[in-house]
């Protein structure tokens, strides 16, 4: 006997009534049964190709909450077109991370919220951010090694678990609870928006134009996963070993690309390799990197024309820009489109980096464009 999600009529083996349909899915196949007898079937499904989009934090919240008529008709057509084969919308360890972040409201509970973005995305998910973040950092410094062109060649197998050109299952199981430390998050969430409003006066004096900030923030980043990396080190020198455990994500991905050079290079001459290629055109044509430069850079150009100057509102306007840039920085090069509430980007105007209207819809052909 069967568990059929989809009755499809009288059984062919036994002849019961109404008891035989759809089971469930597996690759491209379909297999069928009832729920009387042991009558099996399959049937081979045609290929699919699906596109991808990335519904952000923002959007499922409104559409959860009920409030936003728009946000709840958009994640309605996604959840439509997915149970038709034809979408994706993958969840992300950072839909988690805020969800958690999320006191409540009217009674509704960030274990809910997270239930129903689970379902929108039908228990799909992207890789975590840092593995995302890790693999472009690798391959580019491949290509920096073997001097490739620096343009990096896309890959959305770096961002996504599986074959999701594949028919999904009626059914999807998730595992495991959130392990994150929302109050060590929600602590270094503020801190890091206070750092930021710290350099705005500086900003304010800038004289640099957009493409040579884009090149600082580049040059600022290489930096970060460099010192995060001889942090580690100190520590380690020091018998901290628990730098093992909670070292930056940054520190592992230098030591990643460490492995990468040749097994008989000195330490000294393989770190200098590592270090080259974080002030390379090949970082900088990082996916991740090409868009977190070029979004930060905008913020700074909003600050030279007089945005933020009233600190303790851009410490409320600014809250979500790191969780924003990270989400937008890292999944979009691999999405067809991504959906921003409107109302959640104007408090910084990114949105005016991609489209205006009740929705910020940023299409691009796969980082082609």
């Amino acid at each position: 006997m069967a568990i059929v999600n989809v009755v499809l009529g009288d059984c062919p083996g036994c002849g019961g009534k109404a008891c035989f349909g759809n089971v469930m899915i597996t690759g491209n196949k379909l297999s069928r049964g009832c729920k009387q007898c042991r009558y099996w079937t399959y049937v081979n499904l045609p290929p699919v190709s699906k596109k991808i989009v990335y519904l952000d934090q923002s959007i499922l919240s409104a559409a959860f909450k009920g409030g936003d008529a728009r946000a709840v008709q958009a994640v309605e057509r996604v959840s439509q077109l997915a149970s038709k084969q034809l979408l994706v919308a993958p969840h992300s360890n950072l839909h988690e991370d805020e969800t958690h972040q999320w006191a409540g409201y009217g009674g509704k509970t960030p274990v809910e919220l997270m239930k129903f973005i689970e379902r929108t995305a039908r228990g799909l998910e992207f890789k975590n951010s840092y593995s995302v973040e890790e693999a472009q950092a690798y391959k580019g410094f491949k290509a920096f090694l073997a001097g490739a062109s620096p343009q990096y060649e896309l890959d959305e197998k770096d961002a996504v678990s599986g074959d999701i050109h594949e028919w999904h299952n009626y059914v999807y199981i998730t595992v495991g609870r959130y392990l994150g430390d929302t109050q060590l998050i929600s602590e270094l969430k503020e801190q890091a928006v206070r750092t930021l409003l710290e350099v705005f006066d500086t900003w304010a004096q800038s004289t640099n134009s957009f493409e040579q900030d884009v090149a600082l923030e580049n040059a600022e980043a290489g930096k970060g996963y460099l010192q995060a990396f001889l942090n580690m080190q100190a520590r380690l020198e020091r018998g901290d070993f628990d730098a093992l455990l909670n070292a930056p994500i940054a520190s592992q991905c230098v030591g990643t690309l460490l492995h990468a050079v040749r097994k008989d290079m000195p330490t000294d001459e393989a770190f200098a390799e590592v270090v080259r290629f974080f002030f390379s055109e090949h970082f900088a044509e990082l996916p991740c990197q090409w868009l977190s430069s070029r979004m930060f850079a905008t913020i700074k150009s909003m600050v030279k024309n007089g945005a933020f100057s009233n600190r303790e509102k851009a410490l409320s306007s600014l809250s979500g820009v790191f969780y924003d840039v990270q989400h937008i920085s890292t999944y979009a090069p691999y999405c067809d489109a991504i959906f921003i509430l409107k109302t959640a980007v104007t408090r910084y105007r990114l949105h005016d980096l991609f489209a205006s209207g009740g929705f910020s819809v940023v299409r691009w052909p796969r980082w082609c464009a």
